[in-house]
């Protein structure tokens, strides 16, 4: 018991010195209230209206996402990689933008990491406080070895999460390029991200529950971020994800398609040619070289 006071008494002095200068859009109270006594098409009327409005939040920012696009293809282009720290909610949009680059794109599973705090523990489940962990973030991405040849985001609604703010911190002491996707405008993460992307989407429907307008913003902003990068890496060929993974019937249904389009081929024979090169471009490729 002495010990989780102690851990909250630094938290607390942490707050008081880095959180309390800023104010918090997303922790004010939501512009609806008797949430509980709204019939559900008002409920569902209410938050799709504040839906509507994260888009024009993440246009706002659209600036500050093409710098992060531009300096994190450059990185990758030289064999760098992309890493996610995030706790929550933030974590956890980390770790499934990172898991889908790999069979959309085609990418090693190990050119773009999403670490969450707590672990892959927490992303099924809470981990009490490992978010409040300043130290933690940095030995999570030291067993990978990020180097300065990566990229480091950090992806915190509040701007205010110790675990990625540390994080950020080690980052830039090891001359790592760092940038940030966040719901709040001058907060401590931004200020520690060389490249920050704030997206102010305002009070919640439910007050402080930051994995609606909020998670919604920072989902479109990965999208952007990893769909562009691969884009700019040449991972996308006019507009099919031609070195996509035949992970399933589905994927090869359409993989035969392209190859279909792109050679001219029959049904039969395009899926014999994709199911034995393994994707697309290596089928449409081969298939070239002999026309």
């Amino acid at each position: 018991m002495y010990l989780l006071l102690l851990d909250l008494t630094i938290f607390n002095d942490f707050c008081t010195k880095n959180c309390t200068k800023m104010e918090k859009v997303t922790e004010k109270d939501s512009y609806y209230n008797n949430l509980e006594q709204m019939p559900v098409l008002e409920i569902l009327e209410n938050i799709n209206k504040e839906d509507q409005t994260v888009a024009g939040a993440v246009k706002l920012a659209l600036p500050q996402i093409e710098k992060l696009v531009t300096i994190v293809t450059e990185k990758m282009r030289n064999n760098g990689r992309l890493f996610y720290i995030g706790a929550g909610t933030s974590g956890r949009l980390g770790v499934v933008d990172a898991s889908e680059c790999p069979p959309t794109f085609g990418v090693p599973f190990d050119r773009v990491v999403g670490l969450i705090a707590g672990g892959d523990g927490a992303i099924r489940k809470a981990v009490e406080f490992a978010e409040d962990d300043t130290e933690q973030a940095w030995k999570d991405l030291s067993a990978y070895r990020i180097n300065e040849k990566d990229v480091l985001v950090g992806i915190a609604a509040s701007g205010t999460t110790p675990y990625v703010i540390g994080g950020l911190q080690k980052a830039n002491q090891n001359n790592i390029i760092t940038g940030c996707i966040v719901c709040n405008s001058g907060s401590p993460v931004a200020a520690e991200a060389k490249y920050p992307v704030e997206v102010v989407t305002g009070p919640e429907f439910v007050t402080g529950s930051t994995r609606m307008k909020a998670g919604t913003a920072q989902k479109l902003v990965l999208n952007m971020l990893t769909t562009t990068v691969m884009i700019q890496l040449g991972r996308i060929k006019g507009n099919k994800m031609v070195d996509m993974q035949l992970t399933n019937n589905k994927l090869v249904d359409r993989g035969t398609r392209m190859v279909m389009n792109y050679t001219g081929l029959d049904e039969n024979s395009a899926a014999e040619l994709l199911i034995k090169y393994g994707s697309v471009r290596r089928a449409v490729e081969y298939f070239m070289q002999f026309q």
